[in-house]
């Protein structure tokens, strides 16, 4: 009797065994093949070259601060003319579509293309030239003009009037100042000067200075957008993108906190930071355990940075009930197989 029971005992036991082989073979088979999903395949490669280049800050004194320019007069702009020896000669005149204008005691005369400075040279000859004034000293004033202008496009849009120049703090505070999600790094295309000017606005009001340089008309200033960094995989309650601030920099810790902590389920051991430069990739791998616990730098994120936590499958499968429901089968198993 007690062998039979050592026999029958066995068989149960050898089932169970079996069975809970076959179940755990189906559970390493999902494993592997949900494990191979979240792979990653590496970068795609790219024939462009140019894509996503930066220009670096502009520092050369001759470029940010090129002294007084003389500004040259062109179709459309109004100007008005005085003379020092007599203040009743004053005239204001817009230049018209063939680059002349009529003035009191010459005539009509051509000042489109000229500068001002060779604009008021030519005036004053004609008037010693007509018998009128001796020597005069002529002074030219554009107060308004098509070309007069500064523009602001990308992230915030105006169109600024400046006459001679103006400082860029003023000129971005009269366009309505730059919204939140615009970067600090601008840039000033310029004619005349071959490469854009890049200037650092920096984010220290002691040193606001530096950034505020003069700003002329026919100047293009283009505001680039700061980016966001891509969140991905195993974080909280928000994954998607998170805005960028023009002030502070933005840490892997801040980032992590704000899509809502980490997962169980996410493989600490494996974060990968995402980093395009140019047309090349990159990805710098970190255990966010020891990031969170202080034990090694916080990186500080960059626009376009994709954060991606991948998930252990054993632990996913286990958080989603799988276990459970694993050993529920087997359970069952051993009793049906008891009762046989």
């Amino acid at each position: 009797m007690i062998r039979m029971c050592h026999s029958s005992c066995s068989t149960i036991l050898a089932r169970a065994i079996r069975l809970v082989g076959f179940l755990a073979a189906i559970v390493l088979f999902f494993i592997g093949s949900t494990g191979a999903l979240s792979q990653f395949s590496g970068p795609a490669t790219s024939s462009i070259s140019s894509y996503n280049q930066s220009f670096p800050i502009t520092t050369d004194p001759a470029i940010l601060y090129p002294g007084e320019r003389d500004v040259v007069l062109t179709v459309g702009d109004l100007v008005q003319i005085r003379l020092f020896s007599d203040p009743e000669y004053t005239s204001s005149v817009r230049i018209n579509n063939d680059g002349t204008v009529l003035l009191p005691l010459i005539g009509i005369i051509h000042l489109e293309g000229l500068s001002v400075t060779k604009a008021e040279q030519l005036i004053a000859e004609k008037l010693s030239a007509a018998g009128m004034y001796h020597d005069p000293q002529v002074t030219l004033q554009i107060t308004e003009g098509p070309n007069a202008v500064v523009t602001i496009v990308g992230e915030a849009h105006a169109v600024v009037p400046v006459v001679g120049s103006r400082r860029l703090f003023d000129v971005l505070s009269t366009g309505g100042g730059l919204p939140p999600t615009a970067s600090h790094v601008i840039t000033i295309d310029r004619p005349g000067v071959a490469d854009p000017i890049v200037v650092d606005l920096g984010t220290d009001p002691m040193h606001s200075q530096l950034g505020n340089i003069p700003v002329y008309p026919g100047d293009t200033i283009v505001v680039s957008r700061i980016g966001v960094v891509y969140i991905l995989g195993a974080f909280g309650s928000s994954t998607g993108t998170i805005p960028l601030n023009a002030y502070t920099p933005l840490t892997l810790t801040e980032a992590t906190a704000l899509s809502g902590g980490i997962k169980f389920e996410g493989n600490f051991s494996d974060l990968r930071i995402i980093r395009t430069v140019g047309d090349h990739r990159t990805v710098a791998v970190y255990n966010i355990k020891k990031v969170l616990d202080g034990k090694v730098p916080d990186p500080i994120l960059e626009p376009n940075d994709i954060v991606y936590l991948p998930r252990v499958p054993l632990k996913q499968f286990i958080n989603s009930g799988g276990l459970g429901t694993l050993l529920g089968v087997v359970s069952l198993a051993i009793t049906v197989a008891v009762l046989q």
